[in-house]
């Protein structure tokens, strides 16, 4: 079993807004959810816990804070200011300190810290048996939390290294992939900032003009950490290969998401099923494959799942029961002529190679 790093797992969302104890098993998770039945997505249906993350080898994982106040108002998480959101955001870093607290986590902050981390994890299997912390790099999704650039000096001392500056709709800082327009005066000032801080660069969710005009500014580590395809899915959520080959100029990484409309074209969400599409994790191959075609090398993919982002097994690959089985890629690109160090740079030395740049 290799090592698995997971660029995108919006972890404290699910424990405070789904309410899920993510220190429990799947099975006693979706048990405790059944009743509650079509009250949000995903109910009953969720894939991600820590003991599977353990289970799966997944060791380290970029994980999120999400507190907008995007317009429409129509999106998870939500706020009507930025001080609400902030507030979200705060109460998202009290549970990753408590699960710190009781030797579930670690937060992950610089260079010494990782390798340390990936020494206690350089054996999965002997790692999960020993109940291992699992490794954690704190994201911020979507910037609207940030009320003003002090703010964001704050999230840099509390360990944010990460940050994508746009979800979806219309942000403070940014426009999400479904909205138009470019990065307000705001924004640029904002992703100046960060440069300054050293932190990751996420281009997730920002629409093409801001994406283009991110590349042009910024000047540090970028990443994309959870984004497929568009010659595959034609949507303006996935990447067009203009897009990916600027990453890829960049020296960046894209992870492979798992939401299933975006995996593979056609699938209606609230009417299409995994099952009823055909759609497995050998679509996912897909995506990666293309991406190494236009790289000629294998050095610029990744695994940033989204699992149980606002969905759970109703909009996974059927042949996914939970997090555990992104291991089974191990195989499907194995079958494709991908090397061993080829699966593993896959698994996690790509994003390990820009987060190591980003510390140093």
């Amino acid at each position: 079993m290799k090592m698995i790093f997971d660029a995108h797992l919006d972890l404290s969302l699910n424990a405070l807004e789904w309410n899920r104890d993510l220190r429990q098993p799947v099975s006693k998770i979706r048990e405790t959810e059944r009743p509650l039945l079509a009250r949000l997505n995903g109910q009953a249906a969720g894939t991600v816990s820590l003991p599977e993350m353990r289970r799966g080898g997944i060791g380290l994982c970029v994980a999120t804070q999400i507190g907008g106040c995007m317009k429409p108002r129509s999106y998870v998480a939500n706020w009507e200011s930025p001080s609400q959101a902030w507030a979200m955001t705060q109460g998202q870093l009290a549970w990753y300190r408590e699960m710190e607290r009781l030797g579930e986590m670690v937060q992950i902050t610089d260079r010494d810290g990782l390798e340390t981390h990936l020494l206690r994890w350089a054996d999965p299997v002997a790692a999960a048996e020993r109940n291992e912390p699992i490794g954690y790099v704190l994201s911020l999704e979507g910037s609207d939390s940030i009320v003003t650039l002090d703010h964001l000096q704050r999230a840099w001392q509390y360990g944010l290294r990460a940050l994508g500056p746009a979800h979806y709709g219309i942000g403070r800082y940014a426009m999400g992939h479904d909205v138009q327009g470019e990065f307000p005066p705001s924004g640029i000032e904002l992703i100046r900032a960060m440069d300054q801080l050293g932190m990751i660069l996420d281009v997730t969710h920002l629409n093409e003009p801001c994406f283009w005009q991110a590349i042009e500014i910024y000047e540090g580590p970028v990443w994309a950490s959870h984004q497929n395809c568009r010659a595959i899915v034609d949507d303006v959520r996935q990447f067009s290969d203009e897009q990916i080959k600027a990453i890829i100029d960049r020296d960046g990484v894209l992870g492979a998401a798992f939401d299933v409309w975006m995996v593979v074209p056609g699938f209606v969400r609230g009417q299409s099923t995994p099952e009823s599409i055909g759609v497995t994790m050998r679509h996912i191959a897909d995506h990666i494959d293309h991406i190494c075609q236009l790289a000629g090398n294998t050095k610029h993919c990744g695994i940033g799942s989204d699992l149980d982002g606002a969905f759970g097994r109703e909009q996974s690959p059927s042949d996914l029961d939970t997090i555990a089985d992104l291991q089974s890629l191990d195989s499907i690109l194995s079958d494709r002529g991908y090397s061993d160090d080829d699966v593993s740079a896959i698994f996690h030395g790509n994003f390990l190679r820009v987060l190591r740049r980003a510390f140093a």
